[in-house]
């Protein structure tokens, strides 16, 4: 047998070449077959990743309302302390007031006394 290195070498060529190409038309037959599959997980993974967004965003709302209904319970909170504060405030003064009016009264009422007593010494001097 003659050994003729040119035809060994093109057709080495060309089986490489015919090998190459079986292997592209399997890779784009497995890939077309498997394109409804590939397409309807792309579809779940977005449906999942658009009920995830959902979730998220109904979790930062729910957030959302709980900082505001504590801001509110805050609110609230402060303007109870500070109406007891006002009223404990006008209590202290009503308190004062009538301490002073009582005082008044008891200085008037001694000066009356006196003032009396004044009198009858000099009804009884006379």
């Amino acid at each position: 047998m003659k050994y003729n290195k040119a035809n060994d070498v093109s057709d080495r060529r060309s089986a490489a070449s015919n090998a190459k190409a079986a292997l592209l038309q399997g890779y784009l037959a497995a890939k077309d077959a498997a394109e409804p599959t590939r397409t309807a997980k792309q579809a779940e993974r977005l449906a999942l990743a658009e009920a995830r967004e959902t979730r998220r965003t109904e979790r930062e709302q729910v957030k959302r309302d709980e900082l505001a209904r504590i801001a509110e319970e805050a609110a609230a909170r402060e303007a109870v302390i500070v109406a007891a504060a006002r009223a404990e405030v006008e209590a202290r003064e009503l308190v004062e007031k009538n301490r002073v009016a009582r005082v008044l009264e008891d200085e008037a009422a001694r000066k009356l006394e006196r003032d009396r007593r004044y009198a009858n010494r000099k009804a009884r001097q006379a």
